[in-house]
């Protein structure tokens, strides 16, 4: 497997996909959010959800996992450290080279890469993959690219393979509309069976946050 500072398939020119002002104003938000530090979804502690994936009693064993909106690198650094084969992909390449700063001082191997979840043919993240994990990504890609994620993952994932998904629920009415309308929007168990075909949800638990949030358990079938 790829050492953390290997060369890796030059990266393609994020530039020339943001194809539509939406697209541009979650790059533009996301790197804002790197920019002054304080990136919500990015605390620097793997989620228990995620351990007991990883360590409960019905624990999966060590595989392939591919993590989507990686940040920093925390949890793909935690799974790496656990016995599993790590890729994971962010948006935003200061993101990427602080987890490939983490992933070093680690003196783990995770493939990491600058790259759009979305346009996963892009990259060279082929699969199968057993795991996938997501903290905040998919609530955050605009609507009309969220088919593409879904079909990105199904055409890598092993049969019986997982998606961990944590997502933030709908704005409430009364709140201060966004620019961005898919992250008004968030994501409900309501769109998977439609953009997910051949997976199947096995679990909804609400998270504890102040505001709506859900983890998704989906099992692709075998």
């Amino acid at each position: 497997m790829d050492q953390p500072n290997a060369t890796q398939k030059p990266e393609p020119d994020l530039a020339s996909t943001q194809r539509d002002p939406e697209e541009e104003a979650v790059h533009r938000a996301l790197e804002g959010y790197y920019r002054t530090g304080k990136p919500p979804w990015d605390t620097g502690v793997t989620p228990p959800e995620l351990v007991d994936l990883v360590e409960g009693h019905s624990a999966l064993p060590p595989g392939r996992a591919l993590e989507l909106g990686c940040g920093t690198g925390t949890n793909a650094i935690y799974l790496a450290r656990h016995g599993w084969e790590v890729a994971a992909v962010d948006l935003i390449d200061s993101a990427v080279d602080q987890a490939r700063e983490k992933a070093a001082a680690a003196e783990v191997t995770v493939r990491l890469l600058h790259g759009d979840a979305t346009r996963l043919d892009e990259l060279d993240v082929p699969g199968p993959f057993d795991l996938f994990f997501d903290l905040s990504c998919y609530c955050g890609v605009p609507l009309h690219r969220r088919d593409a994620y879904a079909a990105g993952l199904t055409q890598r994932a092993a049969p019986g393979a997982r998606l961990l998904m944590f997502g933030y629920g709908p704005e409430p009415v009364d709140n201060p509309s966004t620019e961005i309308a898919s992250w008004a929007a968030g994501v409900t168990a309501d769109e998977f069976p439609a953009r997910f075909p051949g997976w199947a949800l096995t679990d909804v638990t609400p998270g504890t946050n102040s505001v709506p949030t859900f983890w998704f358990t989906l099992r692709r079938d075998a």
